[in-house]
């Protein structure tokens, strides 16, 4: 018996869903459908251990084949299954559970596991017609589901600490102990709140893992310096989400950029590395730059709609990542950060960088 998490049952209702509007619809930066702006399905390309099921809409059916047509299922038969497997979805109880009624339904269109196999970020590749272009194209998208938890956009590690030197503070042994000690519930901001009351600055230096700082680099020369003050904001701010962190950092102009014209510096670069990660950069691998076979992100809202994402529309897609992600604080125990360490007789500080969506 099959069983899986919201997130992972989200990608069977995605799958029937869309077999079921026979459309794949945009989304803009607030997760509301864009009416006008939608492609007709002409296939959706699921990849299963026995190989390649092909899901192709033809008028009122749905015409499933591999190397040759096994069977044809009513558009009507998807969307009825499609509600069902909502509701379970919405009722269902535990992190893990099984659904039988539409595992037998699964099985029936030779579609046998939960979660689609693939070698990249894909979860689901769909052929679309473009009728700009009078052509068809096939697109990648990644899942995410509103149904379940909030998904990560960039994990935390040891990859992602951003170390920072602390000027204008000589603090004896015991006061280093006493802030490095603090352990109440908002710890990391509160051992930063301390070093600013004893006149502590913090400066960047640079990041743990030269190969995150190198692809950072990649990216745009400045952007560890750029994350390293948001970074920083998040920490010693109120705010949390990355639109209200770069509105502070582009009032703050700490890179000095020339605004004489009004150029939107940070939120340009930021919405880049979004974009980048989102679609192939971690921290902990070499980026070429190129992406993997995921060209995007379809995301399963509560309401049941299935919205798009993607490079192929890539406004809509870099306004999705930066109105709907924040930072959060990961394991400092885990991480090893937010604790003031000396090195050479100086004295520096680890900040941790985590982008989770809303």
């Amino acid at each position: 018996m099959l069983t899986g998490n919201r997130g992972e049952w989200s990608e069977i209702y995605a799958l029937f869903k869309l077999l079921g509007d026979t459309k794949l619809f945009s989304g803009d930066a607030d997760l509301n459908q864009v009416e006008e702006l939608f492609y007709p399905i002409v296939k959706i390309i699921r990849t299963e251990s026995g190989g390649n099921y092909e899901y192709a809409v033809n008028t009122n059916l749905i015409i499933i084949s591999d190397s040759k047509e096994l069977l044809k299922i009513p558009v009507k038969t998807f969307q009825e299954q499609a509600n069902f497997l909502l509701q379970k979805i919405k009722s269902s109880s535990g992190a893990s559970f099984s659904i039988p009624e539409i595992e037998a339904f699964m099985n029936s269109i030779h579609c046998k596991t939960l979660k689609a196999k693939s070698t990249s970020k894909t979860d689901i590749h769909i052929v679309i017609h473009d009728s700009r272009i009078n052509q068809q194209a096939e697109l990648g998208f990644s899942i995410k589901s509103q149904l379940g938890g909030d998904s990560t956009l960039l994990n935390a590690g040891k990859t992602t600490n951003f170390i920072y030197k602390i000027q204008g503070f000589s603090p004896s042994k015991s006061v280093i102990e006493n802030i490095n000690a603090i352990d109440t519930r908002s710890k990391i901001k509160d051992r930063l709140e301390e070093i600013k009351k004893q006149k502590g600055l913090l400066k960047f230096i640079t990041l743990e893992q030269d190969v995150f700082k190198n692809n950072l680099v990649l990216i745009d020369s400045l952007l560890p310096n750029i994350l390293s003050e948001l970074v920083h904001s998040f920490y010693t701010t109120k705010n949390t989400t990355i639109k209200d962190l770069v509105d502070d950092i582009s009032k703050r102009n700490p890179l000095n950029y020339d605004t004489q014209f009004s150029h939107s510096f940070y939120e340009y670069k930021i919405k880049r590395f979004l974009t980048d990660v989102a679609l192939g950069m971690m921290p902990s691998k070499v980026w070429t730059g190129l992406y993997d076979a995921t060209g995007g992100y379809l995301v399963v809202k509560e309401s049941g709609e299935v919205l798009c994402y993607h490079i192929y529309n890539r406004n809509h897609f870099e306004d999705y990542l930066y109105n709907n992600t924040k930072l959060e604080t990961a394991s400092s125990t885990r991480h090893e950060f937010g604790k003031i360490f000396i090195e050479n007789n100086n004295l520096y500080f680890k900040l941790n960088l985590q982008i989770r969506f809303i």
